[in-house]
């Protein structure tokens, strides 16, 4: 149905190349005038197209939350002149697969298809796109299934521990709601809103593409101009930063359960800051690295807190955010938000050592090849790429990059980002010896 989780920023290329990815892309416009990245690759007669639509769910209306993780459940719900399974069968026949996901920012589609049957596959992946049904019985299945998903988040620590956070840090920012709307504002929503919805969210000139595979730039092309000539440009701006409005703290959410779920971080850095790579190297060390961060080694290993605890970049859009999140139980949950909190503070005014550095450097420069698998992941990245505002040699650059980082640098760019004193934990459980400062 509809993916929950926050898309992966990096994907893969089919090659395998030891310490740098070298990749030719090329840049093509239709004759309509819509652009994408192409890898041709004509090996094996298989195509991969990645459609990443600006805005997503931060799109709705504020009387319509959830609108369009509905309306993008129906995308393949029916078409044209096709009910759901007539829609299911067609795709089936021409061994063909879509995709659509919807995020805070983007919505997603990724098709692949076989060379012999893509003319057949774009028509009807156009019809998902532009003449999508609607139709009532699909409709209240599908909100049906998001009810159910919304009621069992209800019950989940770890989802009411990052909702209450993100409500405590946007307030009436679109991030401060729930992507998937509310039991309520489901059930309310009518066939004009996921129409609406739909107008807003799959428009021509908000759209990255990434295409992989056996096709040539004057096939794509034309291809383009089938596949999205004929959907609208938009009628609505994305949405502005969101003031995050978080001071440092404890938030205490109480749930009947043995085991705390925590969630915390504070304001972080935009993709495009010059320092972003120091903060890449940065959080590797500190949270990212798994058994190789000073987390995992300080609250999971030398005093056994918690089975797993990570921290991450969060790159969204409108408010850049550095976060984190773990499980304890409620005896312990405590003296673990100590130790992160002593963590942050001790990396915040010192930063990372020469070892820790070229560790971090080893395994992101080598790990990264070893993610080049596939014709599909490489049409992600290159739409991700551009939704990203990232350069054409990203690729060929991001170890150089990463490389690049030293120590001076993390230590000057951890006494800009780290911010202990603004450091807030939303807390889900029934902690001991916890005092909350809500």
């Amino acid at each position: 149905m509809i993916a929950r989780l926050l898309a992966p920023l990096v994907a893969a290329l089919a090659f395998a190349l030891p310490a740098q990815a070298q990749i030719e892309i090329q840049e093509v416009t239709s004759p309509g005038g819509i652009e994408a990245w192409l890898v041709q690759d004509n090996s094996i007669p298989f195509l991969a197209i990645d459609l990443w639509f600006g805005g997503g769910g931060s799109l709705d209306d504020p009387d319509a939350r959830g609108a369009t993780y509905l309306m993008t459940g129906l995308l393949e719900e029916g078409a044209g002149d096709m009910d759901a399974s007539a829609f299911a069968a067609a795709v089936e026949g021409l061994a063909t697969s879509f995709e659509f996901d919807i995020y805070r920012d983007d919505l997603i589609v990724s098709a692949t298809m076989l060379t012999q049957n893509r003319d057949e596959a774009v028509a009807l992946l156009r019809e998902a796109l532009i003449n999508p049904t609607f139709e009532d019985v699909a409709v209240e299945r599908v909100r049906g299934q998001v009810l159910s998903i919304i009621q069992s988040d209800m019950t989940d620590p770890d989802t009411i521990a990052s909702t209450t956070f993100n409500e405590l840090a946007y307030g009436d920012h679109p991030y401060g709601s729930r992507l998937e709307g509310t039991l309520d504002s489901i059930a309310a929503l009518t066939r004009d809103d996921l129409v609406a919805a739909h107008r807003r969210a799959l428009v021509r000139d908000r759209v990255a593409v990434g295409v992989a595979g056996d096709i040539t730039p004057e096939e794509l092309g034309a291809l383009l101009d089938t596949l999205l000539g004929d959907l609208p440009l938009s009628n609505m701006d994305q949405p502005g930063p969101a003031p995050v409005d978080l001071a440092g703290g404890v938030t205490v959410v109480d749930f009947p359960t043995p085991q705390s779920s925590v969630f915390f971080g504070h304001t972080g850095i935009a993709r495009d800051d010059p320092d972003f790579f120091p903060a890449f190297v940065l959080n590797q060390v500190l949270g990212a690295g798994g058994f190789r961060s000073r987390l995992m080694a300080e609250v999971r290993e030398a005093r056994g807190l918690t089975y797993g605890i990570s921290t991450w970049l969060g790159l969204s859009r409108s408010a850049p955010m550095m976060q984190g999140g773990f499980s304890s139980s409620n005896d312990l949950v405590a003296q673990a938000i100590e130790v992160v909190q002593a963590e942050w503070a001790d990396i915040a005014e010192n930063g990372i050592s020469e070892a820790e550095l070229e560790a971090a450097q080893r395994y992101l420069t080598g790990a990264y090849p070893l993610r080049f698998d596939g014709n599909g992941r490489i049409a992600g990245i290159l739409a991700a790429m551009q939704s990203d505002d990232m350069p054409l040699d990203y690729i060929a650059t991001r170890n150089d990059n990463v490389m690049a980082v030293t120590v001076e640098d993390v230590r000057r760019v951890a006494a800009r980002l780290v911010q202990p004193e603004n450091l807030h934990f939303v807390v889900v459980g029934q902690p001991e010896g916890l005092e909350a400062s809500n």
